[in-house]
């Protein structure tokens, strides 16, 4: 396969539940060839107009805690700027000079001192679990630690300097809400029942929470649950934005570092594996979401074309009648014609006649080269 010509992740199609950085993540999909729905799950209220961060902001300024964690980059600098649109940007970067200020990895280090700030720790890890063990094993009884929240909860953070006696206050830099409008999210949606998307990713929780609640309004809740299960790779940028699935029973894919590119990767790596390659007349022919590689080179097929490949792939070699076919066939009716139909311009989207032979009175098989499998195993 030249994946110089057309890239690892052509013939797939993969959906974006996105709404922050959704365009970078698109672009990274689309250049390695991959198709894209893109669905954003949520929309984000903008920093300067949200009250919440404002009020965190005041109550900062007005009682300086002892601890601040940061924990993006983007919301460090967002509630900088923020604070300065409501003029409180020198008192709040005053309040922060006096505290412990944790910084969780080097990007928010970076965001601390673009700030004028020094940080007084960054982990190695850029775990959220490192910053934890290390403000337990210095006590936070009695102490008042100010967490700067990312639009996702942090899973027992809270919880644990709690139960240990801190005084938590959160701050919400940026906050998720439902979109205004439900289309692409629904298209989104629909074409994940249908099994159209070859993966969907989630690069935070509340999108995977926001997805399923909206498939529970319309009333196909466990449809989606069960495409995900089964046939729809789940990808999530990390175990965090992971956990609203897992605890549906979806298994969930993660690169090993928690950003875009990893998860882009890790696509490249997981769609090809999952797709079907077989020997066939005498050719390498690799079926995959909506498209098929004959011999490397890249062959788009119509849907119909593409439910009727995807059966005969399923039973390599076997014929398989016109009745079964036409099950496959999307809205297909009664008429075993429209496979007839649907048969021929699978030929000719593959540009090899000879893959599928015509058993007649039984139906179709694909011709499969039985004594290529050495050739071909990979």
């Amino acid at each position: 396969m030249d994946e110089q010509e057309h890239g690892p992740l052509a013939g797939f199609t993969v959906g974006v539940t996105a709404a922050r950085r959704a365009d970078e993540l698109i672009a990274l999909l689309r250049r390695r060839g991959a198709a894209v729905v893109h669905g954003p799950a949520l929309r984000i209220v903008p920093l300067a107009d949200d009250t919440e961060l404002l009020a965190a902001t005041k109550e900062i300024i007005g009682h300086t805690p002892d601890v601040v964690v940061a924990t993006t980059a983007i919301g460090f600098r967002g509630w900088v700027e923020a604070a300065e649109g409501w003029g409180y940007g020198e008192d709040l970067l005053t309040a922060l000079r006096d505290v412990e200020l944790l910084a969780r990895g080097p990007k928010v280090k970076g965001a601390v001192r673009a700030a004028g700030l020094t940080e007084s720790w960054s982990p190695s890890s850029e775990s959220m679990a490192e910053v934890l063990e290390r403000l337990l094993a210095e006590g936070v009884a009695g102490r008042r630690i100010a967490l700067q929240l990312h639009g996702e909860p942090l899973p027992g953070f809270v919880e644990a300097l709690t139960a240990g006696g801190a005084e938590v206050v959160g701050v919400p830099v940026y906050r998720w809400m439902a979109p205004e409008d439900t289309g692409p999210l629904d298209r989104l949606l629909d074409a994940t029942l249908a099994r159209g998307l070859d993966a969907v990713t989630f690069t935070s929780a509340p999108a995977a929470v926001s997805l399923l609640a909206r498939a529970a309004e319309k009333g196909v809740r466990d449809e989606l649950v069960e495409a995900l299960r089964h046939d729809v790779l789940a990808v999530c940028v990390g175990p965090v934005t992971a956990l609203p699935l897992q605890a549906e029973d979806i298994d969930t894919h993660q690169p090993e570092r928690f950003r875009l590119g990893p998860l882009v990767q890790l696509l490249c790596r997981e769609l090809p594996g999952r797709s079907r390659v077989l020997p066939v007349a005498g050719h390498r022919v690799e079926v995959r979401g909506h498209a098929v590689l004959v011999d490397g080179a890249l062959r788009p097929v119509p849907p119909a074309g593409m439910a009727l490949l995807d059966l005969l792939a399923r039973r390599p070699g076997w014929v398989v009648s016109r009745a079964d076919l036409l099950r496959a066939l999307p809205g297909a009716g009664r008429d075993e014609h429209a496979v007839e139909t649907a048969m021929a311009r699978l030929r000719t989207a593959l540009g090899t006649p000879k893959l599928i032979q015509t058993v007649v009175k039984r139906g179709y098989r694909l011709a499969l080269d039985a004594s290529a499998d050495e050739k071909y195993d990979s």
